[in-house]
This record gives structure tokens, sequence and C-alpha cells, in this order.
């Protein structure tokens, strides 16, 4: 019962940062109809900026806020510099750009950095609290769960109770009507990358200090947890985002904790498969989206 709890407790911050990095790629994909597959890079980039700001200042909360910045300046440049120049309803240049992207930022950081993993210190301990004799949360995992949530609860405010909001919603989902009643479309859409690399970003910042370390494949594997959690979840369903994270955080946790490691990624493939052989479209996907 010790075990299950502490794997439960772990999962649950795991599961968090999976929400935060998929909740991207939702975002992402209702302002484009597009999936980022540069999403890691450019958030690996960003986690590169933080590291050095920290380094040079030795202040993790000056690094963390460089390190959003740098996200939401990557995601704009990437959308207004690449992106928009490709056909609007042809997905796959898209997805060549995204993966020649990642080839140009991952060999970019490994000529400038170097390979070899940098050891990143997390804001808080890593001990854990022992309640009742059994280990649990850490403040560390205490503040990543509040900074995820955090996130995640502004991001909601954000699209569904302000005029911004419905400004986004509208320039993803019906464009031209959008245009006509005197929303800059583009704008909208740059925005949208912005804010779904900043959130990535903050996913990764969050996680690598807690693994081996950074270097530019650091997110590669976070970037493949949190897709699957998407598909999960829904591609056009933040609220699914949310709780195929927690539920893929918790599944990887316990998987590893009592079977091993290397069966974690197999069962996360497991339940993607079956989720998609019952509901196509994502377990809170909406019926629009099934349907097209």
């Amino acid at each position: 019962m010790d075990r299950f709890v502490f794997l439960f407790a772990a999962g649950l911050a795991r599961g968090a940062v999976l929400a935060l990095f998929a909740l991207s790629l939702v975002i992402v994909w209702r302002t484009a109809r597009v999936v980022n597959f540069a999403q890691a890079a450019m958030a690996a980039a960003a986690v590169y900026a933080a590291f050095a700001v920290t380094a040079a200042t030795g202040s993790y909360w000056a690094g963390l806020l460089t390190g959003l910045a740098a996200g939401a300046l990557l995601g704009a440049a990437a959308e207004r510099g690449l992106m928009r120049r490709l056909p609007a309803h042809a997905p796959l240049p898209g997805i060549i750009v995204a993966i020649g992207l990642v080839m140009v930022l991952q060999a970019g950081l490994a000529i400038a950095f170097g390979p070899e993993h940098r050891p990143m210190r997390p804001p808080f301990s890593e001990r854990p609290f022992i309640i009742g004799g059994v280990p649990v949360l850490s403040p560390n995992d205490l503040f990543t769960l509040a900074a995820a949530a955090a996130v995640m609860a502004a991001l909601a405010l954000l699209f569904n109770r302000t005029s911004l909001g419905l400004q986004l919603r509208a320039a993803a989902f019906a464009p031209e009507t959008a245009r006509l009643l005197g929303v800059r479309v583009p704008r909208m859409v740059t925005l949208g990358w912005a804010l779904s690399v900043a959130a990535a970003s903050l996913a990764a910042l969050l996680l690598v200090p807690t693994e081996l370390g950074l270097n530019p494949h650091a997110v590669d594997l976070l970037f493949v947890n949190a897709f699957a959690v998407a598909v999960i979840g829904g591609l056009d369903s933040p609220a699914g985002a949310l709780l195929a994270g927690i539920g893929v955080g918790l599944l990887v946790s316990l998987v590893t904790g009592y079977v091993s490691a290397s069966a974690a990624p197999l069962a996360v493939l497991a339940l993607m498969t079956l989720v998609l052989l019952v509901r196509p479209g994502g377990l809170l996907a909406p019926k629009e989206a099934r349907t097209a």
C-alpha cells in the first residue's frame, strides 16, 4: 500500500506536466489545424535560454521567465516566418517544415551547447514529505502541480471568459466570418502559436530538472507521451488533455513501479490504441471533430 501511494503521488506530478504539454498541442491544433512536431525542439531551445540566464544570474525565476518569453517568441517566429507561408488546406507541407525545424533546432543546440546532459537544479527540494510513514509528494512536486494547474486555469479563463479568447476561437473555427467581424485572424493565429510554445516550454522547464538533465533531445520523450495524451483526450478538447494527462501520468508511474520502465511506453501505446478503436476522435472530442 505504501508503494502504491508513493507511485500514485508521483504519477499526479508527472501527469500534470503531460497535461500541460498536451494542452499546448491542443492549442496549436485548434488555432492552425496542424500538429506542431517541432514543439519539443522549440521547448528545448527555450529551456536552454532559461538555463543560460539562470547560470548567469543565479536566479531560477529569472531563468523561468526568460524560458517562457523565449518559447513565446519562438512560437510567434515559427508561425510568421514559416507556417504562414504554407498552403492553408494541405497539412503535409506543415508537417515536413516542422520536422525540418526540429533538425535545425536540435543541430543548432548541439553545436552551441554540446550534446552532453547538463544538470539543472529544481527550484525546490525533491525529498518527499513523509505522512504516516509513507513518502508522498515533494516540495518540487507540489510546485509542479501548482504551476501546471495555475497555467491551465489561466488558459481556460482566457479562452472561455475573455473577448481575446473569443477572438482566438473565432479565428480558429470560422476565420472568414471572423474577418468580416473585424477580427485580425493572422494576429490571432500568431498569438495562438506563441501561447502554445510558451506552455510547452513551461512543461519542459518543470520536467527537465527532475530527469537526467538538459540536452538537445531532453524533451523528445515528453513530446511523444504528450502527443499520445492529446490523441487520447481528443485534439480538439482542452479538458480531454487535462484528464488524459493525469490518467497517463498515473499509468506510467504505476506500470514503471510494478512492472518495469520499459513496459510503460507499451502501456501508453495500448491505451491509445484502445481509445482510438472505441472513440477515434478521442475520449472528450466534440462531435464535429469526430465526424469531420
